[in-house]
């Protein structure tokens, strides 16, 4: 089998004249298309049509540079530097040869001696990262990420320490979980508003806790919806902006803060003899916070507060929490987490079959079911009670099926056919003896 490789311009090319040889494209459109003269398209146009494919491929193709150098003159450029210049890098290699009369570019000296083993390829370094400065005010940008390592020794199980950091101050706050879970995150977040009040924005990593890339539902490009996590929708509820940051040195306060917790906290723990996860949470609200916090943080340049204070008529439990959407059933039903509930007729306003309700179940494992945000009145049907609804309706369709009878068609026993009928084929009467 033989393979013709081709650049995208020569597949673009191969697509629009098979437009053109189809009939659906003029040449002049297609001169057009693929950025060439009419009187080269028509050249292009004659050679496709002799050779196929590959008369749109370059002619140069595979063939030996006109300005490549000898063989020759390679292996005496290799051999000199072998002998002379191998400590130096193929750049001053270059310069050097060429004081000799060994003229060749380094880039081409280069691929010569990584060719030979003469040269290893180095990591290329990333671009220098000027350090931004800090904001201004306190809970302006709140940075905010996860870190999993064995805190409780070697031998202990990984979890995760979620830390919240400002970026202004560089105060801190921290919570510990078995992972980088959205409750953890919900949880974290939460301690934080209770403390200090509500953040403008937060700065986190584009892990599916904070965002998601999903495309858009067809329901949800319809209502102009962005798809948004568990996490997201909180905080747009809260007025929080959430900025993902493209690399893990953007957010290098959160990132450094992490190597102090696995140096100090580390320590603490195995000083205290804290072997849980209960255990070093409450070491962290209780004191380690507030020290690390005494020890690092400082003034920000503008003394004005940027945190929000939490409405009173706003509950945390009601804006950390999970939401789903379910469909009403015909007997006033939902069903979740595969469970039945039942809504009470008396509920006002009263939900219709085949509407939505939205399904909120909070951090402590409570559940609500909403309708045009009330709380719907409903109670969970057991199995015991699914099992005798389910017989009764059968028994009802069972004793409806019965009833249902044949209806039998009564035709009339005398019609004026039937008559004729009976005229025309019935014996003769009798004549009556004298």
């Amino acid at each position: 089998m033989r393979y013709l490789l081709m650049s995208r311009k020569e597949l673009n090319r191969k697509r629009e004249l098979e437009e053109v040889k189809a009939g659906r494209l003029c040449l002049k459109e297609c001169a057009l298309r693929v950025g060439l003269s009419y009187r080269q398209i028509r050249r292009v146009y004659r050679r496709f049509c002799q050779e196929g494919d590959a008369g749109l491929v370059h002619r140069s193709r595979g063939r030996r540079s006109n300005r490549a150098k000898s063989a020759a003159f390679k292996s005496k450029v290799v051999e000199r530097y072998k002998r002379c210049y191998k400590v130096c890098g193929a750049l001053l290699a270059s310069e050097k040869l060429a004081k000799e009369g060994l003229v060749v570019d380094h880039e081409t000296l280069r691929r010569w001696l990584l060719a030979e083993g003469l040269l290893k390829r180095h990591r290329r370094r990333s671009d220098h990262r000027e350090q931004r400065p800090r904001k201004a005010r306190f809970g302006e940008l709140v940075q905010m990420d996860g870190s999993i390592h064995r805190w409780f020794g070697s031998e202990g199980d990984e979890t995760c320490l979620m830390t919240m950091i400002d970026d202004a101050t560089g105060e801190r706050l921290a919570l510990m979980d078995t992972g980088e879970t959205t409750e953890l995150a919900m949880r974290c977040l939460w301690m934080w508003i209770e403390r200090y009040g509500i953040p403008k924005a937060l700065y986190t990593d584009k892990k599916s806790v904070f965002i998601t890339e999903r495309e858009p539902t067809i329901a949800e490009q319809l209502e102009g919806v962005v798809p948004m996590t568990a996490f997201g929708k909180a905080c747009s509820k809260l007025g929080i902006t959430i900025i993902p940051a493209n690399s893990p040195q953007a957010k290098g306060r959160v990132e450094r803060s992490h190597r102090v917790y696995q140096d100090r906290f580390v320590k603490e723990l195995k000083l205290l003899g804290v072997t849980t996860i209960k255990g070093a949470n409450k070491l962290l609200q209780n004191e380690f916070n507030d020290e690390l916090n005494t020890k690092f943080c400082h003034e920000p340049t503008d003394s004005v507060d940027a945190h929000r204070p939490l409405p009173k008529n706003i509950k945390l439990a009601d804006i950390f929490c999970h939401e789903y959407e379910r469909t009403v059933q015909n007997d006033w039903t939902v069903r979740f987490d595969n469970n039945h509930y039942q809504i009470e007729a008396q509920n006002r306003p009263l939900p219709r079959p085949r509407q939505k309700v939205i399904v909120r179940i909070r951090l402590d494992k409570s559940m609500d079911i909403l309708y045009k945000d009330k709380p719907l009145a409903v109670h969970r049907i057991s199995q015991a009670q699914l099992r005798a609804k389910a017989d009764r309706q059968r028994a009802t369709v069972s004793s409806q099926t019965s009833k249902k009878t044949k209806k039998t068609i009564q035709r009339p026993t005398k019609t004026p056919w039937t008559q004729n009928c009976t005229l025309m084929f019935a014996e003769p009467p009798k004549k009556k003896k004298r």
